[in-house]
């Protein structure tokens, strides 16, 4: 009598072989050595089928052999569920098992920078939708209302999925831009952080208290600080003492600062 899982009738696939009387032997036997080893070799008897799962998704990115690793990862989890009272054939339970384990592994590690599981769904959504209106649409792009209608979605959800179609990969700064010139990359062409924008902030803050300012006060300010001009000179200009000058700079400084500080609290 033949006793290894692998045994007697197969299914239409080659590799589905017949395991039905070793899932209801090993339903029956208690954890132990016995159970494990007939576990493994209903495993192994499988592992022709996951591969062939795992051939499906070939070049899209990803190394075949982690792609082989994740199917059998996913055969395991069908073994290992898998009731034979309920009366399924466990290719028809292993098959979504597998293949949804092996999408998983797209989805949670394919991605350069992580993306919620709700915009992967909506990716997924709206790149059927599009795909089967590109068959009954010639000549253009479906439109986003049209994508919408396909895929039951609003049509601000199908721009997030029409963003996301661009953000499966991360392009690295260090590329070199098409059209540009050689050694120009993406890089060269970020902007860095502009150290005048703290100036234009502080502007704005001050710009209605210095005009509640007298017109002297203001006029010896802007001959100072936007003219450059020295206390001296301003004295000269204005025919008052260098140390007057001094004072009402110090004063309407202080004045604006606190001012501007109150309205910030």
């Amino acid at each position: 009598m033949q006793t290894r899982a692998s045994a007697t009738h197969r299914h239409p696939h080659d590799d589905a072989p017949d395991t039905s009387e070793a899932f209801r032997r090993l339903a029956a036997l208690p954890p132990g050595p016995r159970r494990d080893a007939l576990r493994e070799e209903i495993v192994e008897s499988w592992l022709p089928m996951a591969e062939r799962l795992a051939g499906r998704f070939r070049n899209r990115g990803e190394n075949f052999d982690d792609l082989r690793q994740v199917a059998a990862l996913g055969l395991v989890k069908a073994v290992d569920r898998y009731d034979p009272e309920l009366g399924n054939a466990f290719e028809s339970y292993a098959v979504p098992t597998i293949t949804g384990e092996i999408k998983r592994h797209f989805r949670d590690h394919l991605w350069t920078l992580h993306v919620p599981r709700r915009v992967q769904d909506l990716r997924n959504r709206v790149r059927f939708a599009a795909q089967e209106l590109s068959q009954t649409v010639s000549g253009r792009r479906p439109t986003i209302a049209e994508i919408a209608e396909r895929a039951r979605l609003s049509e601000e959800d199908v721009r997030t999925g029409l963003e996301a179609l661009e953000s499966f990969t991360a392009l690295s700064l260090d590329a070199e831009l098409p059209g540009g010139d050689d050694g120009y990359s993406l890089g060269d062409a970020l902007g860095s952080a502009d150290p005048a924008l703290d100036t234009v902030i502080d502007r704005e803050a001050v710009k209605s208290r210095l005009r509640a300012l007298p017109e002297r006060e203001r006029t010896i300010l802007y001959m100072r600080f936007f003219d450059d001009m020295t206390q001296s000179r301003i004295a000269d200009e204005l025919g008052i003492s260098q140390m007057h000058v001094s004072r009402l700079i110090s004063r309407c400084c202080s004045r604006v600062r606190n001012q501007v500080m109150r309205d910030a609290a």
